[in-house]
């Protein structure tokens, strides 16, 4: 049986992070604006905590909680929440390595970062491009609710269809 453990990111894991999100756009994608920077996408100063999960000692994933930025996701939820945006968090960077999925890596970084909002009183929101399935599977299994679908714009003027979801309140 393979060992999982998520754990907080380190300034250590930067380079082994990197190495995997790099992984990651080349199978998957993500993120639709790619990866030149991997190690400057990860660091932003926007981030308010970080996760890595590891598969017998080899980062393999890694998620975020973000400041908002007036994100879609985060104004749509004002909008129909009320809350504040310093009440607001945005889910963000969340990514697993291929051959590490089906072992519940997603899902242990979501529960992680979801236990630490609820700790700090902020509700996550996050944007999800709708060619991401398996992604917005994970997050209505784990409750998450879709609040509105926008278009993703990134790039020179380029967007991807996306859906804003909302946590679940706990």
């Amino acid at each position: 049986m393979k060992s999982v453990i998520v754990r907080p990111f380190t300034e250590n894991d930067l380079a082994n992070a990197a190495a995997a999100l790099v992984d990651v756009h080349a199978t998957d994608g993500y993120p639709v604006e790619g990866v030149d920077q991997p190690e400057a996408w990860l660091r932003s100063a926007d981030v308010i905590a970080a996760w890595v999960g590891e598969l017998d000692g080899a980062v393999v994933g890694h998620v975020a909680i973000m400041r908002p930025h007036g994100e879609d996701a985060v104004s749509l939820w004002m909008q129909q929440s009320g809350d504040r945006e310093d009440q607001i968090a945005i889910l963000a960077r969340l990514f697993v390595v291929k051959p590490a999925r089906k072992h519940a890596v997603g899902e242990r970084l979501m529960q992680a970062a979801m236990s630490h909002a609820e700790e700090h009183g902020l509700r996550l929101v996050l944007d999800v491009m709708t060619k991401d399935i398996a992604a917005m599977r994970l997050y209505e299994r784990l409750g998450w609710r879709e609040i509105w679908r926008a278009p993703h714009h990134y790039g020179n003027g380029q967007s991807i269809d996306a859906v804003c979801y909302v946590a679940p309140h706990r």
